[in-house]
């Protein structure tokens, strides 16, 4: 009798799962500019929007990946089937050593629009506050539901990724847009729009000063910084750097939405820096083209771009807790990629390559620069996805300490080579040879 109440345990906490209330009949639609329609119905916002249709293969953590700045202007197709069945959390947490004001990747949802197969009516987990539908309708994101999401998925992958209008309502039984009504955020500095406009702290009292750039922040990029003890200072995208560097033992670059090619003034920069400084930098996503760009590459748009938490990268190169002939699994999103040319600049060499499609997913100074410089295509902290590389973060802290140690004993060394009139020459000899 024990064993068969046992059994029905499972089906118990199921039938507990908050219902979020039966979807309105309100009629939905994807158009895309080359040509295609799915009808289905609406969930969020009751409006219709505009942006560039991509397909993320990531199975779990829909709220991280709907609230990533480099989404933003893009209307987001999950490949999973059932999207929505532990529905949303409290989006709010301390700032301090431990956190960075949220829980999610920023405050609010920042893709254009949500396309899934199936948005579950009921949703169970144990920090779930509200439903995705709500979710949406709060943050005024349009959602469609009821529509063949593999059709779209293969679409975009053979057409690539492809400018699409979420229409609602009575607007969904209306004639498509023509295709030179379709905007395209390429064109625009989404970058420009999402960085913050006034540098600020976290973690003040950590035990090493790290900028950062912030293209488009996921908010745990901050987080596995402060909880290795950082303090960590966010700067405008194209904020001077190079009038305070001196204050910081490293420079962290952030992932971001669009195209780098409308960030060249950070670009020019940071090549002032890279040839001038030689603290550590680490960049990630949008922060590696930008490094990349500096060192002489070229970006390129992708055809549907990789987005999703199952990416395969092999490592061409160790350095840190990275090794040389393994394969790592990463969380992506990017649309842009550096191209691989041979010869490299010099000074540099390729870091990581793609599995799949043989995209660069990381490049690395060499050894003889004499420079500690690495950026990644891929996302190191995921949330959610693999932690494969996570302890990259250990690693740049590790040569920012490293590098601030050594940059110590010079100064004191260069202190006590400080000669004095009243010293003789011989004194001064052997303090040279000393140094």
């Amino acid at each position: 009798m024990f064993t068969h109440h046992l059994i029905r345990l499972p089906r118990l906490s199921r039938g507990l799962a908050t219902h979020s209330g039966p979807l309105v009949a309100v009629p939905g639609s994807l158009h895309l500019t080359t040509g295609q329609s799915f009808n289905g119905r609406s969930f969020g916002a009751h409006k219709s929007v505009y942006g560039e249709t991509v397909f993320s293969t990531s199975i779990t953590s829909y709220t991280e990946s709907m609230t990533d700045p480099s989404y933003r202007g893009q209307i987001l197709v999950f490949t999973t089937p059932l999207i929505g069945n532990y529905g949303v959390p409290h989006n709010s947490a301390p700032t301090d050593s431990q956190d960075v004001g949220v829980v999610l990747e920023s405050q609010g949802i920042q893709c254009a629009a949500v396309i899934v197969s199936d948005v579950a009516e009921k949703f169970s987990h144990h920090t779930a506050v509200e439903s995705l539908a709500s979710w949406c309708r709060r943050h005024d994101i349009p959602g469609v539901t009821g529509v063949d999401t593999r059709a779209i998925t293969r679409l975009l992958r053979d057409q690539g990724t492809t400018l699409g209008r979420v229409a609602i309502g009575a607007e969904a039984a209306l004639p498509p847009p023509k295709e030179n009504e379709f905007w395209d955020p390429s064109k625009e500095n989404l970058v420009d729009q999402i960085s913050t406009r006034e540098p600020y702290e976290l973690n003040p009292t950590g035990s090493i000063k790290i900028a950062v750039l912030d293209f488009g922040a996921k908010a745990n990029i901050m987080r596995s910084l402060i909880r290795r003890d950082a303090a960590v200072t966010v700067m405008p995208w194209n904020y001077d750097f190079n009038s305070v560097r001196d204050q910081y033992d490293g420079l962290f670059l952030t992932n971001g939405p669009g195209d780098p090619l409308h960030c060249m003034e950070a670009v020019l920069k940071l090549r002032t820096t890279l040839a001038e400084w030689d603290s550590p930098v680490f960049g990630i996503c949008m922060g590696h083209q930008i490094i990349g760009m500096a060192a002489g590459l070229d970006a390129y748009r992708m055809t549907f771009g990789n987005r999703g938490h199952n990416q395969p990268v092999l490592a061409l190169a160790s350095a840190g807790s990275i090794k040389a002939g393994r394969v790592y699994v990463t969380s992506q999103n990017h649309q842009y990629a550096l191209k691989l040319q041979d010869p490299f600049p010099q000074g540099w060499e390729p870091f990581f390559i793609n599995c799949n499609d043989s995209s660069v997913e990381g490049i690395k100074s060499t050894a003889e620069s004499g420079k500690k410089v690495w950026g990644v295509q891929f996302h190191p902290e995921s949330a959610g996805g693999p932690l494969d590389t996570i302890e990259m973060f250990t690693d740049f802290l590790n040569e920012c300490r490293a590098h601030k140690s050594a940059a110590l004993k010079e100064s004191a060394w260069s202190t006590v080579g400080v000669v004095s009139p009243m010293i003789k020459p011989r004194a001064r000899v052997v303090v040279a040879a000393a140094t």
